[in-house]
């Protein structure tokens, strides 16, 4: 992606973070040169030393998608944050353009298809185990049931080869600029409004 140096977040820590919170995907592979994207549920495990760390997910057999993957051939996953319009009114100097602030992780990795049957069962655990964790009484996938599942879906993993986050946060304004845009979006009654001025603010610190 087109990735100012203003906007790069390179922070491994941080990136991790990023996509774990926002978990909920976008693959995107490429056959015969048509692109084809998938909404997904991602579990992230950061690399230890000297790897990139890897993705796990699971789709329906019936998605076609998977019958894409090569070892050979990197996929994209887009893991995409809290964004907002920012109008110029907002900027002490003048005159000014609107533009859009965002946060966006693209991660590219290499596929594998898992076929043993243990192992994609432990993902389909790991994945619900993740997201009901919240709960007060948490519901988890035992026994049998959790076996005839099997045959329906397809898991997979993706060891990463390159993260590449891009943070896009007005870092290019002014020091005032940046701070009037802050404070009006830590102001709003929208949640994801308000979720952007945090990361401003988080940056800005």
């Amino acid at each position: 992606m087109y990735l100012p140096r203003s906007f790069q977040e390179q922070d491994p820590q941080r990136l991790f973070a990023f996509m774990r919170r926002h978990s909920f995907a976008t693959l995107v592979t490429v056959e015969d040169g048509v692109p084809f994207a998938s909404h997904l549920p991602f579990l992230v495990e950061p690399g230890s030393e000297g790897t990139q760390g890897r993705l796990l997910a699971h789709m329906a057999r019936a998605n076609p998608q998977w019958r894409a993957f090569s070892e050979d051939q990197d996929v994209l996953v887009i893991f995409q944050g809290p964004h907002t319009y920012v109008s110029p009114s907002w900027y002490v100097t003048q005159p000014n353009v609107p533009t859009w602030n965002y946060t966006v992780v693209h991660a590219y990795g290499q596929p594998r298809l898992i076929e043993e049957p243990e192992e994609a069962l432990r993902i389909l655990r790991a994945s619900v185990d993740t997201y009901e964790s919240g709960f007060e009484k948490p519901w988890s996938m035992e026994g049998d049931y959790a076996r005839k599942l099997l045959p329906g879906i397809a898991a997979f993993e993706l060891r990463l080869s390159r993260v590449e986050g891009k943070f896009k946060l007005n870092q290019n304004r002014a020091p005032e600029d940046r701070r009037a845009v802050m404070e009006r979006l830590e102001r709003s009654e929208d949640t994801e409004l308000r979720a952007v001025g945090a990361l401003m603010r988080e940056r800005d610190s």
